[in-house]
């Protein structure tokens, strides 16, 4: 059965961001007296940003409540909304676009979800201008369906929008366990992690991926020698 969808996620596969989200992650946690380590926040990439924060919270013991949450992601999508926007840092991932272009030339559609707000997403694909050049046909924020990853709303969303009602029609790439995940639970045809973000390939390889590339550049061949 042909691809006629291909999911990317965007920071640590199609946007490079010198590990941006990290740094703003740890230092809203900062801003309320928290200290944490990139290490402990390297398991949480890719989740719906106030899920993070929660998570985070609950494994350090710490007394919250709702508001402390809010806040703390308040912090962190100012910091990083100003990065996104304004950085010389943000580009796009190496071969990203070009292999967007080639899975467009095929005829099939390219969207991005995140575990960002929309406002954010947003930004990085007006950044890019990557609707006006005809590269992303749709995208979907973390914050616009009622969970995020590993939940599989984003995608369903994403099927529903471009006519799409078999799952076998749709792979699913991302750089995080949260990312494979999502697509498995979507029932995806295939579902490829990328090392190029948060995770290496051994730490994906218990996730169970169908491909783990270090490449973007490498996927185009994975999915014609498919079809």
């Amino acid at each position: 059965m042909p691809v006629r969808l291909a999911v990317f996620d965007i920071a640590g596969t199609t946007v490079f961001d010198n590990s941006a989200v990290a740094a703003a992650f740890r230092n809203a946690f900062g801003k309320y007296g928290f200290i944490i380590d990139k290490r402990d926040i390297q398991p949480l990439m890719g989740y719906k940003k106030p899920v993070a924060i929660r998570m985070m919270l609950e494994r350090m013991g710490a007394e919250f409540d709702e508001a402390l949450i809010r806040n703390i992601h308040n912090e962190f999508e100012e910091e990083i909304l100003d990065h996104y926007e304004y950085s010389s840092e943000v580009k796009p991932m190496p071969g990203a676009e070009d292999v967007m272009m080639q899975l467009k030339e095929k005829g099939i559609k390219i969207a991005l979800n995140t575990g960002f707000s929309k406002v954010i997403a947003d930004t990085i694909i007006s950044r890019f201008q990557w609707k006006e050049k005809g590269l992303v046909d749709d995208y979907i924020a973390s914050d616009e369906v009622a969970e995020g990853r590993p939940q599989p709303f984003m995608i369903q969303t994403l099927m529903e929008r471009a006519g799409i009602d078999d799952s076998k029609d749709v792979i699913k790439i991302g750089d995080t366990e949260v990312d494979v995940n999502e697509g498995i639970n979507a029932g995806c045809a295939m579902v490829v992690a990328v090392t190029t973000g948060a995770f290496t390939k051994e730490q994906l390889e218990p996730y169970t991926p169908d491909h783990i590339i270090n490449d973007l550049s490498e996927l185009p061949a994975l999915i014609f020698e498919r079809d």
